[in-house]
This record gives structure tokens, C-alpha cells and sequence, in this order.
């Protein structure tokens, strides 16, 4: 009796150990994974289109290390929180170049993501959008900021048609709640910008009659 428990918690160990090892490397892979998506969001939004292709290659190794190493034998630890935060920030970085660089969405299918990561990384985007509104509204209006809150908006209507229970979406509610905010405030600071460049090109041109008036 002794002997065969002795032989069964020793198998159970050496399992015990392949999973520590196994989830001690995608802890790892993950946060490389978390690192080079927030890199590749800063450089979109320094213009460094190169730099964010790259980073987004980086990503897209460690995306495909984790799902091919964890999806199919150990789906516990593919499904664990850090996988699929990690993976959620890989779609947010690859969604958000592309939105701003005026490209065709890539799909579920060719981040190989689970919905729920996609649609969560969706949703972060739209903090992205508005940073980028926000540089581009510093020196002035711009009519690129129309296209992004269109597509804020196109977004956001989206995220509202998935009406499933959070066990489904992982949180996807939450997230979209607040970022109805994120749209709104995005929004105000557009159209107060606007104005105050319409107010700027009437002033310029009244300046201009009165100087052509003294002359």
C-alpha cells in the first residue's frame, strides 16, 4: 500500500511540475506579450509607423507561442486570467494601429483571439482614439478627429449589440459603460476646439477688412 501511494504522488508530483513550469513560462511570455503591445500603442502615437509594425511583430510571436503552446493540452492555464489579458492587450495594440493608420480591422481569426479578448481589446481602443484626438486637437482643429469619433462611435454602437451575460464576455459590460464616457468627453473637447478655430477665422478675417479699410 505504502509502496503504490508512495508511485501515485510521485506521478502526480512530476505533473505538478511540468504545469509549474509550464505556467511559469506564460506568466513570462505574457508580460513580454503586455510589454510589446503598450510599445507598439506608444508608437502609433509618436508616428513611428515602423516602429509600431515591429513592435506588433514582437506580439504577434508571443500570441502564437501561448495559444499554440496552451489552447489544446493545458486550455486551464490558456484561459487563465494573465493569458487572456495578455492576448486582450495584443488585439488593443493591433486594433489601434490600425484604426489610426486608416487600415482594414484585422479580424478574430487572424489574431487567433477568442472573442471575449478581442471585443475587450475593442474596447480599450477606444481610450487610444481619444488620446489621439487629444494630440491632434493640441495645435488646432483637425478633420482627422471626425474620423476617429465616427469611428469611436461605429465602435461603441457595436460593443452595445453584445448584450451577454458577463460569464460569456468576460466584463465586456463594464467596459463598455465606461466607454460611453470616453466618447462623450472626446466629443465636448472636439466641438469646443471646433468653434474656437471658427471664431479664429472670423476674427482673422475682421482683422483683415479693418486693415483694408485704413489703407
Amino acid at each position: 500500500m505504502t509502496d503504490q501511494l508512495d508511485l501515485i504522488c510521485e506521478q502526480i508530483r512530476h505533473e505538478f511540475d511540468q504545469k509549474t513550469a509550464l505556467r511559469d513560462a506564460a506568466l513570462k511570455q505574457a508580460r513580454e506579450l503586455t510589454r510589446h503591445a503598450s510599445l507598439a500603442i506608444r508608437a502609433i502615437h509618436r508616428e513611428d509607423h515602423g516602429e509600431a509594425q515591429s513592435e506588433i511583430g514582437h506580439a504577434r510571436e508571443l500570441a502564437n507561442v501561448l495559444t499554440t503552446t496552451l489552447r489544446g493540452e493545458h486550455p486551464d492555464l490558456f484561459f487563465a486570467g494573465y493569458t487572456q489579458d495578455a492576448i486582450k492587450e495584443y488585439c488593443e495594440a493591433c486594433l489601434t494601429v490600425a484604426m489610426i493608420k486608416g487600415e482594414p480591422l484585422p479580424t478574430p481569426q487572424e489574431l487567433d483571439a477568442e472573442p471575449p479578448a478581442y471585443l475587450n481589446g475593442l474596447t480599450e481602443t477606444l481610450g487610444e482614439l481619444r488620446r489621439r484626438c487629444l494630440d491632434l486637437l493640441r495645435p488646432g482643429y483637425s478633420a482627422e478627429v471626425e474620423r476617429l469619433l465616427a469611428l469611436m462611435d461605429d465602435v461603441f454602437t457595436q460593443l452595445l449589440t453584445m448584450d451577454y451575460p458577463d460569464a460569456i464576455t468576460d466584463g465586456l459590460r463594464r467596459r463598455t459603460d465606461l466607454a460611453r464616457g470616453i466618447i462623450e468627453r472626446t466629443r465636448a473637447d472636439i466641438t469646443v476646439s471646433f468653434r474656437q478655430n471658427e471664431l479664429e477665422s472670423k476674427l482673422n478675417r475682421l482683422s483683415e477688412l479693418l486693415e483694408d479699410k485704413q489703407a
